[in-house]
């Protein structure tokens, strides 16, 4: 088995705000990073992911989160055909049932950014899902099956 290349890093310098570093040592010490540079780095890696979306043809990974209620007609078939005709970038999906005849639906997607943004958004309007989202990261899934 092959060892992942390791990154190297790079010392940078950065002139910031003094209200804008005292805003970034708050966040640092609430969230329980290690340092300045750990939070910067994460912020930074957000943004590129952000960039890549824009990026029609870039592959990606990422979830579709939908939370609806039960009582819509038919509604669980209709997204259940949405992700059939879509069966080569939904991977997988976890339905969590919640209170009151609701459900949480977390859908794990791989594809082109274009067409998981689609796929996202047709699964979101559909009439009873309450609300959802897309998050995506470059950080791809290895090939599932390799030819011998």
């Amino acid at each position: 088995m092959r060892k992942a290349k390791q990154d190297t890093t790079e010392r940078i310098s950065m002139t910031l705000p003094k209200s804008t570093l005292l805003q970034l040592d708050s966040m640092v010490t609430a969230r329980g990073y290690a340092n300045r540079s750990k939070a910067i780095t994460e912020i930074i890696n957000r943004e590129l992911v952000e960039h890549d979306q824009q990026r029609d043809d870039t592959v990606m990974a990422g979830t579709i989160t939908l939370f609806y209620a039960q009582t819509r007609n038919n509604l669980s078939g209709r997204l259940a055909q949405i992700q059939r005709e879509n069966v080569a970038e939904v991977i997988s999906s976890l339905h969590v049932q919640l209170e009151n005849n609701h459900t949480m639906e977390v859908i794990l997607v791989q594809g082109p950014a274009k067409k998981l943004r689609q796929i996202a958004d047709e699964l979101i309007t559909c009439k009873g899902v309450k609300n959802g989202s897309l998050n995506l990261s470059t950080t791809i899934l290895p090939p599932l099956h390799q030819n011998r």
